[in-house]
């Protein structure tokens, strides 16, 4: 006999506020450690470990042992969308301080989603490749046309080799803060690795803010004329 999934389950899971606040944390994609986390839900070390165990034995987090630390991160890019369809639906939260302001205000403008651009910066990508030709929409796919594979290649980015991979090439992952679409997939995420490995592309350990640099800026004009992103 199949049995159905346990819904009520994770939604237990991720109702809790503090187990919240290390989901979020922790879709930019990137592994953190326990005392992160702790920090940036702003619970106690003994509290979050506790929270942690949980998450672990409830499949939304992985445990990757590093010496004697242990890091987590999401178990999969199947919770990174469970929790950005989430936050489509879920209230705002009121800020308490112009810090929450400005924080909100960053976000919105460009973070991580899991481990591509998501904000006005990646819809902002998004929508100019389209417009150039790069990508095509068909229906709710988009694929990279034969213009987009050449002007990835000066980037060093082989549209083909990515291709083959198991993970799907391009992805239009919905971006809950512009109620749009970003481009997610292999070649999302490999956009934002190359960016930030040639510092076109600034983030902060404390935040999942990202930010494109003005070389980054230059960067996407010249190999994709695209003159609005990562600005505003």
């Amino acid at each position: 006999m199949t049995s159905s999934p346990d819904l009520a389950a994770v939604a237990a899971l991720i109702g809790d506020r503090t187990r919240a606040k290390i989901l979020l944390a922790l879709l930019d994609g990137g592994p953190m450690a326990a005392s992160s986390l702790a920090e940036r839900a702003k619970a106690s070390a003994p509290l979050a470990s506790a929270h942690l165990r949980k998450l672990v034995a409830g499949g939304l987090l992985a445990v990757q042992p590093h010496g004697r630390q242990r890091f987590y991160r999401l178990s999969g890019q199947a919770v990174a969308d469970a929790i950005e369809a989430l936050l489509l639906v879920a209230p705002a939260v009121p800020a308490r301080s112009y810090r929450d302001v400005a924080e909100n205000a960053a976000l919105r403008r460009g973070r991580m989603c899991h481990d591509h651009i998501g904000g006005r910066t990646g819809v902002a990508l998004t929508r100019g490749l389209l417009d150039g030709r790069f990508l095509d929409c068909r229906g709710t796919t988009l694929h990279v046309t034969r213009l987009g594979s050449r002007a990835f290649g000066r980037l060093e980015i082989d549209v083909a080799e990515l291709a083959r991979h198991r993970r799907p090439l391009t992805r239009a992952c919905v971006d809950w803060s512009e109620q749009d679409h970003h481009l997610g997939g292999s070649l999302g995420a490999t956009i934002a690795s190359e960016f930030f490995r040639r510092g076109w592309l600034h983030t902060s350990e404390a935040s999942r803010v990202v930010s494109v640099s003005e070389r980054g800026r230059e960067v996407l004009v010249e190999n994709f004329q695209l003159h609005t992103c990562g600005r505003g």
